[in-house]
């Protein structure tokens, strides 16, 4: 005796089961997230992926998508500094060729909590940078070293040249010809002392300790880094790059 036709009943009403249930959960996760992200809902900002990136707030599984869309609008970029206190006095955008120039310009003088000597850069470094600063330098200061930092020094951002390497330079530009980079030589902490790479970077000490630690910790937020252990040429300063693939050393 043929079976097939009584099966046929049993199969639709088992995928019509099944797909109900789908619905069903799709539906419910439809209200769940209408009602965790709509405005004025229970879900922190911090956690909400439709939120604008706060610099101050604690880092989630969400901040790297909210940080990857201020990097993408220049507007939004710029509010997101101007929330945490960051002064990143806008200029024009800097035309040279198709080798040098600077998108989002402006000249930073103020992080989220420490001044710097004024550099000319682009908003995706400058924001990149207070990241850093906020969740990575300023709670291994206090951590390591106990005291916060008032400033951090550095040797500039924009430079229109072509890749220095060990053997000179190459033909390839640098990433400082589009203000992609900028390269970190110390810290001054509030206490008043001063740290340098060149001349604490190695050594047992706390401050070698706090220095590899913030060196590590760049690496969370700028794609290609590179320090003293790298070569001669990055011996007293961190070369932090918003290009490449997530090379660290």
């Amino acid at each position: 005796m043929n079976d097939e036709p009584q099966r046929r009943p049993v199969f639709r009403r088992a995928a019509l089961s099944v797909l109900s249930a789908l619905f069903s959960a799709v539906l419910l996760g439809l209200v769940a997230m209408w009602f965790l992200l709509r405005p004025g809902g229970p879900l922190p900002d911090h956690w909400n992926p439709t939120k604008r990136l706060t610099i101050g707030a604690p880092v989630t599984v969400v901040t790297r998508l909210q940080m990857m869309r201020a990097l993408d609008d220049v507007a939004e970029c710029r509010s997101v500094l101007d929330q945490a206190g960051v002064v990143f006095d806008p200029m024009s955008d800097l035309e040279v060729d198709e080798n040098c120039g600077i998108e989002g310009r402006g000249l930073l003088s103020t992080l989220p909590n420490s001044r710097m000597n004024r550099v000319e850069t682009r908003c995706e470094t400058a924001l990149r940078l207070a990241m850093w600063e906020e969740h990575v330098v300023q709670p291994a200061a206090r951590e390591v070293l106990g005291s916060e930092v008032a400033a951090i020094t550095q040797i500039g951002s924009y430079n229109c040249r072509k890749m220095r390497t060990s053997r000179g330079t190459e033909g390839r530009w640098s990433s400082h010809a589009k203000a992609n980079a900028i390269d970190i030589t110390g810290v001054r902490l509030a206490d008043g002392r001063q740290l340098s790479l060149l001349k604490d970077w190695d050594g047992d000490g706390p401050e070698a300790a706090f220095l590899r630690r913030i060196w590590r910790g760049s690496c969370d937020w700028f794609r290609l880094v590179l320090g003293p252990d790298y070569n001669q040429l990055h011996a007293d300063h961190f070369h932090l790059e918003n290009t490449g693939w997530g090379y660290c050393r």
